[in-house]
């Protein structure tokens, strides 16, 4: 569109986070509960969710008011001392969030990471991160790397071992790639063959793997992850950013009953305003204010704990709570919906596929089962029909991302009708895409 090339002309590539560039180019104007508008004013039903932040639906009606409340009562960015609004977005993690005692805030799960990394060295004394090939923490040096690597970059399968470190940046130096690890997702061997072999302080994870879809822990591997840190005095780091009050008011560490040491959250925490968040034993985290100079890990921001984002993520969490959390039951309703209706309609289509979901977050993979880790999904997964698919879907008012493998996200605005209106937009593109 011309706002595309007016942008660009100021913003390199036209857009500020270089993962929003797609094809096709769209540029959106605004969204209303399930639904988003472009500057065209071609309507469609959102299932990217802004890479999932909306568990409540764009322009919550409750979140808005919490907004506008806080702004009419002169709430500002003090920048000294504390205020009520942080203690209160602290205070509900830590009653939702079983294995946090104390929280800090942040305006990126990115953020939240690489504190968590600092903790964990602070703590350790020791260096080395590990980290899962497939898995996104963040932008920064010690873990911008390996997420949908080709595999010619990554090497084949190997287990137990590691693989190649493969940056998704330029501008990392050489020398900070030797203190970090891949292994496959799934494969408690290679954890431990690290584990065994090198100084490790660290080891953080996506529960999910959720940017490549819905890639789910096999049996007994987050149990065993947790007993791998145990015995190797290793500190655990779910990063809960996509995972964390989207699945359960308790993250998924609550659904699948292993605690980590440290946790990161984001997105659905605050319904699409920035914000981040780690909490953890309040041992680990008061390395934040610890006595001895030399294992204090700095924590500022000048945006940290904003009041705006904080009255957004009190008012998601509160309304995610009400009613015992009904909205998960709605949200759970709705996803098992979409998923039966795309299972019927694939196999009615003679078209090779598998709904993986979790809640109200699921992907088609284009392969006869689920995918255990990058390896399967990128050897079986056909990534040039999903692109075809995905565009098809948009140009018939479906929006999903049109990037292979990427998650769809139902909100608790997201009617019965809603998922009945895409089962069939998604007819008519299976239709003509066979």
């Amino acid at each position: 569109s011309s706002l595309f090339e007016r942008n660009r002309t100021v913003i390199p590539g036209g857009v500020v986070s270089v993962n929003r560039a797609a094809d096709p180019k769209i540029a959106f104007a605004r969204g209303e509960g399930s639904r988003i508008w472009d500057v065209d004013e071609n309507e469609y039903i959102d299932y990217h969710a802004g890479f999932a932040p909306y568990i409540l639906g764009h322009n919550d009606p409750d979140v808005n008011a919490a907004v506008k409340e806080s702004l009419e009562g002169k709430s500002t960015l003090m920048g000294s001392g504390t205020t009520s609004w942080e203690g209160r977005t602290a205070e509900l993690i830590v009653q939702h969030v079983a294995s946090v005692d104390q929280v800090m805030l942040t305006n990126t799960g990115s953020e939240a990471t690489y504190h968590a990394i600092r903790i964990a060295r602070s703590h350790t004394g020791r260096d080395g991160v590990l980290v899962m090939q497939g898995g996104y923490n963040g932008w920064h040096n010690d873990v911008a790397m390996n997420v949908m690597t080709s595999l010619d970059d990554v090497g084949p399968r190997s287990s137990p071992g590691e693989y190649a470190r493969v940056p998704i940046s330029a501008g990392i130096p050489e020398r900070v790639l030797e203190d970090v690890h891949v292994v496959n997702y799934n494969d408690l061997d290679s954890v431990e063959y690290v584990l065994d072999r090198y100084e490790i302080a660290v080891l953080v994870l996506e529960p999910i793997l959720q940017n490549v879809g819905i890639v789910k822990p096999v049996e007994g591997y987050l149990e065993g992850l947790r007993s791998l840190c145990d015995q190797f005095d290793v500190v655990l780091v779910f990063d809960e950013v996509k995972t964390g009050f989207r699945h359960a008011l308790g993250g998924y560490q609550s659904l699948c009953g292993v605690t980590p040491d440290i946790s990161v959250f984001g997105k659905a925490l605050a319904n699409g305003y920035p914000i981040g968040a780690i909490g953890g034993s309040e041992s680990l985290m008061s390395y934040f204010v610890h006595e001895d100079p030399a294992k204090k890990v700095l924590i500022a921001g000048t945006y940290n704990a904003h009041p705006i984002p904080c009255a957004a993520a009190i008012a998601t969490m509160e309304k995610l709570a009400k009613d015992g959390g009904s909205a998960y039951d709605h949200l759970e309703k709705l996803g098992k919906k979409m998923q039966t209706g795309l299972d019927s309609l694939f196999k009615e289509n003679g078209v090779c596929a598998t709904v993986c979901r979790q809640g109200s977050a699921f992907c088609v993979y284009l392969m006869d089962h689920e995918p255990i880790d990058w390896h399967d999904l990128a050897e079986h997964h056909d990534f040039v029909f999903d692109v075809q698919y995905r565009k098809a879907l948009i140009e018939k008012g479906i929006y999903h991302f049109p990037l292979a493998t990427k998650q769809g996200s139902i909100s608790t605005a997201h009617t019965a009708s809603d998922v009945d209106e895409t089962l069939s937009r998604t007819r008519e593109v299976l239709q003509s895409l066979a």
